[in-house]
């Protein structure tokens, strides 16, 4: 299907690809991955043509149609359906000629050709698309030009997953979908019946829609088998034994310059010490391994505060007089509460945490929270209100002005802006950086609550899983809003379903959620409307205080089990360090006897706390 052979390609003198080559056999669905900024997009323009290398080719069969979202969003007064429908070309060319064909046989073939490639039921299934990404059939038939940016980018991902080809490149296909339309997504592409090559920081629709990881990194392509998880899993095992193996070389290569600088002047030895000398110039370095950094996050603790943090009685809120977008909020929020709020986009979810941020004031009812609260507010439209002229460094200075320059400097490490990122103007960061830099002031305070919009768009996976990390070390409350399951399902302990005007309890977890949208969409096939799925209003909330202090002690078992495998691996590094090295066999034999007896052992012992880990990582996965 497509082939990329010794490719070299710069962009504005920067060197991307380095005789970067990769096969993807015909049928394939693979998940592209990489730091930000290595390539990926270009990758795809590449593919498509749109680009052309230095060096090297791509080779991708001439009969193979390649497409991917358009870079523009559509807009026009053609309603949704409609501009879905015209995505396809060949349909929309053979409809036109139809009406105006004269020739019998000629219109024979339009139809014939109109059968072949389904043309009668494209409109069925361009609704279904559609109705996956979130418009129901209302919407379906509004005019494109009456949407939003971020709306009509998804008429324009229905209209390449419509036309359905080839080869389907996709890049970020998440960024502008809420958590039900990236479900609907990924169960899509799992069963999307061509090749496919997708861009994405998503780790579950890169474990549950691709079978292979293609990695750019360091310039170079790497495929490997199976999902996100198994591709970490394979990686960090072939680092492991690269390492191992430099190890082995640089002993050998010792070994035989010791041989070569004692016997190269004896006439007896002269012709074994040359050819050594040669053996050493064919022996081809072992790269060292290259690790990018990932920045580390961490939330400055704050002091405690008695529960509940917030409680609403009767409350309403809304933007215009007398039109509450929610109401009826009788809710508790407690110091550690991690909530992640379901509903598709436009339900209220975002008004819900601008109440709780202090954005936006009642309508009615109650709102009562301790007068120390400090809440922590990100969302992702803010990283366009940051000061693009300004450093990092100046903006966190005047949200602490009365702070030392090393305190201020600190803030911003905790959140990977460290030395000469903090002094770098705005408009220079990244998009991952930028979203660094607002973690860092929404936190600055020491926040009591983080409420967290959106947080991972601009972030890699790698970055994600350390924004996982940093949540589930924050000892304060949590309400999160997020289309990155894996985020959802590593952090919150409780989900709050915002829907048809209010805030709900739904009881359960995200497989419970998805088996609602199933059973809701089913229904909407039926009585041809989509339905928001309602949580089961006949069930108390779970006993959540028993929940939290099991989740809590199955956490504790496993930091303490990697803790353990930490400091267990680095007592294997230095042993095998200390047998790799010759001058210790000059030594005493029990030396090295010992030596192995306890690299058997640390072993031997790593093997226990990993089944620990895994036995409590597995039980803590049932309990969330």
């Amino acid at each position: 299907m497509l082939q990329i052979r010794d490719m070299t390609c710069r962009i504005a003198g920067r060197l991307l690809f380095d005789r970067a080559s990769a096969v993807i056999a015909d049928g394939h669905k693979v998940g592209l991955v990489g730091r930000n900024g290595t390539g990926k997009t270009t990758l795809l323009r590449l593919i498509e043509g749109e680009l052309a290398p230095d060096q090297g080719s791509i080779v991708l069969h001439r009969r193979v149609r390649a497409a991917r979202v358009a870079q523009e969003a559509p807009s026009g007064p053609a309603s949704l359906l409609d501009t879905v429908l015209a995505a396809d070309l060949e349909r929309t060319r053979l409809l036109a000629e139809a009406d105006s064909a004269t020739d019998p046989h000629r219109i024979g073939e339009i139809h014939a050709r109109l059968t072949d490639i389904g043309a009668h039921s494209a409109p069925a299934k361009a609704a279904t698309i559609l109705a996956g990404l979130g418009f129901d059939t209302a919407a379906q038939a509004r005019p494109v030009v009456a949407l939003s940016g971020g709306w009509r980018m998804r008429v324009a991902l229905a209209s390449v997953l419509f036309v359905e080809p080839d080869l389907l490149l996709l890049d970020e296909p998440t960024n502008h979908l809420d958590l039900e339309a990236t479900m609907w997504l990924e169960s899509y592409l799992k069963g999307y019946p061509h090749t496919m090559i997708v861009v994405s920081h998503d780790r579950d629709l890169l474990n549950t829609s691709v079978g292979h990881i293609l990695h750019l990194d360091q310039g170079k392509l790497t495929l490997y088998s199976g999902g996100y998880d198994r591709f970490e899993a394979t990686r960090r095992e072939r680092q492991r034994l690269q390492v191992k193996l430099k190890r082995k070389q640089a002993v050998e290569r010792q070994h035989i310059q010791a041989y070569v600088d004692r016997f190269r002047y004896k006439a007896t030895k002269a012709r074994q010490a040359q050819s050594r000398v040669k053996m050493l110039a064919r022996m081809q370095p072992i790269a060292a391994v290259v690790e990018d950094r990932t920045p580390t996050f961490r939330f400055p603790e704050a002091d405690r505060l008695a529960p509940p943090l917030i409680t609403f009685e009767a409350a309403a809120v809304g933007y215009l007089a007398d039109q509450p977008v929610l109401r009826g909020l009788d809710l508790r929020i407690d110091p550690d509460d991690r909530i992640a709020l379901l509903g598709a986009n436009g339900n209220g979810k975002s008004t819900f945490a601008k109440l709780l941020a202090g954005r936006l004031q009642l309508m009615s009812g109650k709102m009562t929270c301790s007068s120390k609260l400090r809440a922590g507010y990100f969302a992702q439209h803010q990283i366009d209100e940051l000061a693009a002229r300004q450093t990092a460094f100046q903006m966190m200075r005047q949200a602490l002005p009365e702070a030392k320059e090393a305190t201020v400097r600190a803030q911003l490490g905790q959140f990977g802006l460290v030395q000469d990122k903090a002094n770098v103007a705005v408009e220079a960061l990244s998009g991952g950086e930028k979203a660094q830099l607002l973690l860092a002031l929404m936190s600055r305070a020491g926040p009591h609550i983080l409420i967290l919009d959106e947080p991972t768009n601009h972030l890699d996976v790698d970055a994600r899983q350390v924004l996982v990390q940093a949540i589930n070390e924050y000892a304060g409350a949590v309400v999160l809003i997020s289309h990155d399951s894996h985020l959802v399902n590593f952090v919150a302990d409780r989900l709050w379903l915002v829907a048809d005007g209010a805030v709900t309890p739904f009881d359960g977890d995200l497989d419970d959620y998805r088996r609602h949208l199933l059973d809701e969409r089913r229904l909407a096939a039926k009585s041809g409307e989509r339905r928001p799925p309602r949580p089961n209003r006949k069930q108390e909330r779970r006993a959540q205080a028993a929940a939290r202090n099991a989740v809590a002690d199955l956490k504790r078992q496993v930091k303490a089990a990697e803790a353990e495998l930490a400091r267990l691996a680095a007592d294997r590094v230095e042993i095998e360090a200390t047998l790799a090295d010759p001058g210790t066999y000059d030594g005493p034999v029990d030396a090295v006897t010992a030596l192995n007896k306890r690299r058997a052992a640390i072993e031997s012992r790593i093997a226990a706390a990993e089944a620990r880990w895994l036995a409590a990582t597995e039980a803590l996965d049932r309990t969330e």
